[in-house]
């Protein structure tokens, strides 16, 4: 209690794994407090167990749940999980991609002012949620120049950093209202980040500049090389879905 001048027990937000409460700072700076709920990490093993039992007996008796390999997904999910509960995994996040775009007109991340495995501290922002585009259109701004800001920074996240949000709700991805002239977007809840292998990143943008360039062939023979697709797939019928 003597960190905060004010500590508002009814929380701002709530999930699963953790709640949201807004605080002030001795020095006056208004704060949000995520805080992991008790105990939920025994929910979440137990939960998991349950899960792996479940993907084993569909794996040993159904083709597609082995074509998606069915267990390897569940254990990659129960690892970010798992990693969620660390809050000081997130607060390393959110500095990481603060850093990335320290400056930028594109996006603004909150400033994160302490951190423990359970709670993290870090700068209140204001914003409209992405969803709410009636607001937007309200408060005049252009949806397109939006969505045209919201692609570059995703694409940036990806092609120039290799470490993009993978967590993009509308809860976590907000525009700020004070310039609907310039508007910048606002991201926070940065507990589940993604990366890509120098491959996948060139495979990645050979499958965009195929699309643009309509040549739905190269996008067909793009996801056979890159793995993606199974080896046997027939390109002129995977072609022809892709096309339509």
């Amino acid at each position: 209690d003597s960190l905060f001048t004010r500590f508002d027990t009814k929380p701002l937000a709530a999930a699963s794994i953790a709640q949201v409460h807004t605080a002030a700072l001795p020095d006056g700076r208004e704060v949000v407090v995520k805080v992991v709920r008790p105990d939920i990490q025994k929910t979440i093993v137990a939960d998991f167990e349950l899960l792996r039992e479940l993907a084993s007996w569909a794996s040993a008796r159904i083709e597609a749940a082995r074509a998606v390999h069915l267990i390897d997904i569940v254990e990659d999910y129960r690892q970010v999980m798992l990693n969620e509960l660390d809050l000081t995994l997130e607060a390393d996040n959110t500095t990481k991609m603060r850093n990335n775009f320290l400056g930028s007109a594109l996006m603004y991340v909150p400033e994160v002012y302490d951190a423990s495995k359970n709670v993290m501290v870090m700068e209140r922002i204001q914003g409209v949620p992405i969803s709410q585009v009636e607001v937007f259109d309200k408060l005049g701004y252009d949806r397109a120049a939006l969505a045209e800001k919201g692609l570059t920074i995703f694409f940036t996240q990806v092609f120039r950093d290799n470490f993009f949000h993978a967590d993009m709700h509308p809860g976590n991805i907000m525009v700020d209202s004070h310039d609907p002239a310039n508007p910048r977007y606002v991201a926070v809840d940065f507990g589940i980040m993604g990366t890509l292998s120098p491959d996948d990143q060139r495979y990645l943008a050979e499958n965009f500049l195929a699309f643009f360039n309509h040549d739905y062939r190269r996008v067909a023979e793009l996801h056979v090389q890159s793995g993606w697709v199974p080896a046997d797939t027939r390109l002129d019928e995977f072609e022809a879905d892709i096309r339509s």
